[in-house]
């Protein structure tokens, strides 16, 4: 994968193939004209992909992803991060994951104390291999690899339970409003659907069953809905497709929508019907809209951009204006900020940072 971009909501590898196709944007700056729902907008990392950063409970801390070959993290690694409580206060972090296999998609428990997140450290040490695009006509794909497996740890990075142990790709986890549950992808039953988790049993339900990949999870803050992206693949050359690269360990992840239905998978239903890659989704504090990441406008797939919609796919209005990248929003606890990762102020490198900005209505 080449140097600077991210991976997907939690595949993270794949969106630096892609950018790896598209002129570098020089775009130095950290908030552009538009952008009218950022305030005091600050950059909290420089260089490197750092992506998928997401709050803890109490608003205070973030968990994120990060590679960076210039400091020997070929693959990414999961970080804590304090957020500044002033803007003379530097944003530090550090890594909580072993440095072993690959790692993605870190969401804090409700206690503070602990987190969940899914790697391959227990297939190899080493970051498994990156897919030959070659092989596939070029075309752009991501890994599902099979030795991607669930784990808590502590903040020190101590693993005290493993959450899943299906042969198979498991990731994607994110938790419940009250910690209870958590949701995540897999393709143990032979294609990419969501499970719900009950994490004090272990027992587990399968919410979804149409053909296509469903991922990227998250329920909302009311507890009451989940939303997720899926690709549905449709005619007999799609179908075939999809499927070819399933059995390869591969997908390509082009093609996608946001889907919303109830917490326990009842009522599933497409909201937006825009074409292209539209994924990245996440609950507004009143979980009534969703905001997520697309790349509808653009024919040549890039930029990506944030957008909002509410629940029923209606009302869509355009967040970023970055004309590189900007996904993996989430706002904090208490609806007053709003983070992301982008590809902004980079100064036309690769390189992907988090954002941190106050979220005016």
């Amino acid at each position: 994968m080449k140097k600077g971009l991210l991976v997907w909501i939690c595949f993270i590898a794949g969106i630096g193939q892609l950018l790896a196709q598209s002129p570098a944007a020089v775009s130095d700056s950290v908030l552009f004209a538009g952008e009218k729902h950022f305030k005091n907008v600050r950059q909290l990392t420089f260089g490197g992909d750092n992506a998928e950063a997401y709050w803890s409970y109490d608003g205070k801390h973030i968990i994120f992803q990060r590679t960076n070959p210039k400091e020997g993290i070929n693959c990414d690694q999961i970080f804590i991060g304090k957020l500044p409580a002033s803007p003379n206060e530097q944003f530090s972090y550090k890594m909580v994951s072993s440095g072993k296999g690959r790692t993605t998609c870190a969401f804090f428990l409700p206690d503070g104390k602990h987190f969940i997140y899914a790697s391959t450290h227990k297939g190899a040490d080493t970051c498994p291999p990156t897919p030959d695009r070659k092989k596939y006509g070029n075309r752009y794909i991501w890994p599902l690899y099979n030795s991607y497996d669930i784990f808590m740890a502590d903040l020190n990075g101590k693993i005290v339970k493993q959450l899943t142990t299906a042969k198979g790709y498991d990731a994607e986890a994110t938790l419940s409003p009250d910690g209870k549950k958590m949701i995540y992808c897999s393709d143990k039953d032979g294609d990419l659907e969501l499970y719900i988790m009950d994490l004090a049993s272990g027992k587990e339900k399968r919410i979804t069953r149409m053909l296509g990949y469903d991922g990227g999870a998250w329920f909302s803050p009311d507890g009451k809905k989940i939303v997720w992206r899926a690709s549905r693949p449709k005619t007999d050359a799609e179908i075939r497709e999809y499927k070819e690269l399933l059995a390869d360990g591969m997908v390509a992840p082009t093609n996608m929508e946001v889907w919303v239905a109830n917490a326990d998978g009842s009522n599933a239903r497409q909201i937006t019907n825009l074409a292209q890659a539209n994924w990245a989704p996440n609950f507004t504090p009143d979980s009534k809209h969703i905001i997520f990441c697309s790349n509808h406008e653009y024919k040549r797939g890039f930029p990506f951009n944030m957008y909002l919609t509410d629940i029923n796919g209606k009302g869509l209005e355009k967040i970023s204006r970055d004309k590189g990248f900007d996904a993996f929003p989430m706002f904090s606890p208490d609806g007053k900020k709003i983070i992301f990762s982008s590809n902004r102020n980079n100064g036309g490198t690769r390189d992907t940072n988090l954002f941190v900005a106050d979220w005016v209505e």
